[in-house]
């Protein structure tokens, strides 16, 4: 049986892959940050400590086959905070992929290196990256470093550009860019158990009929790992529609929503150096 690494574990989507793949019997080591994670089964292998650390990454990869890498900041943040998790730490998960032979990763990338795009926009995944803040920035060179690593090195990742992962889509932009947690366990299941990837982007979101994203580009990599979402947002549009939009102006505007506004210089105002 694959041995399977989980970073993240005590985040949003880290607890909900957690709980879901030891209720699938797989054998599974969860990583967490600064605090200890309470074991859920009988003898879970659980761990956690800073992944910038060359020993913490060791002891989380010894004996790792796949690893599923969610861990890091997921909000907009100064940027010195994202160089050191986001980009500084995923150098070291990917050394340490290269110490133990990992095969392969899936990479938590997200919509947000591409949220800069207008909402009428249908983008294919060969699209330029357009990220909305540094979070954003940094999931667009994270993906560039998985490229890197499998060129270089052979090691498989899966870049999954994540949308709006909640049990229950609940405002319009997420008609557009909602990915049901079955959904994401399917992604998660192909990403473990497909033979042969090599290097893949995929969006991260279901089958909305409103999706701004289309598994379409140079290479159809959703088909090539057999990623065939079922979930709909729109099955919640009739509850949806009947609620303001919670978003401002350029937050409708973008597909990144609400990151798109944070300091965001409107047109007017800009090439005025602080006047």
């Amino acid at each position: 049986m694959k041995k399977v690494a989980l970073t993240g574990a005590a985040g949003q989507l880290g607890t909900v892959l957690r709980r879901a793949l030891l209720a699938r019997g797989v054998n599974l080591r969860s990583a967490a940050g600064s605090k200890p994670l309470t074991p859920i089964v009988d003898g879970e292998d659980v761990m956690h400590g800073d992944l910038r650390e060359r020993a913490v990454v060791d002891r989380l990869l010894e004996g790792v086959d796949v690893l599923i890498h969610m861990a890091g900041t997921s909000v907009e943040r100064p940027l010195p905070e994202i160089i050191e998790n986001n980009l500084r730490g995923l150098v070291e998960v990917y050394e340490g992929a290269r110490r133990h032979g990992v095969k392969r990763i899936l990479f938590a990338s997200s919509n947000h290196a591409i949220g800069m795009y207008p909402v009428e926009e249908k983008l294919t995944l060969d699209c330029a990256f357009r990220p909305d803040g540094f979070y954003g920035l940094s999931k667009a060179w994270g993906e560039s470093l998985a490229r890197l690593y499998w060129d270089k090195h052979g090691i498989e990742t899966v870049c999954v550009r994540i949308g709006s992962c909640v049990p229950e889509p609940t405002e319009f932009r997420h008609l557009s860019t909602w990915l049901g947690h079955d959904d994401l366990m399917q992604l998660v299941d192909r990403v473990i158990n497909v033979p042969e990837i090599g290097f893949a982007i995929v969006w991260g979101v279901s089958n909305n009929t409103r999706s701004y994203w289309v598994q379409e580009g140079a290479n159809n990599d959703a088909e090539r790992l057999g990623y065939l979402p079922q979930q709909n947002a729109e099955d919640y549009a009739g509850e949806i529609l009947k609620k303001e939009n919670p978003l401002d102006t350029v937050a409708q505007r973008y597909q990144g929503g609400g990151f798109a506004s944070i300091d965001f210089t409107p047109p007017e105002a800009r090439g005025k150096h602080g006047e």
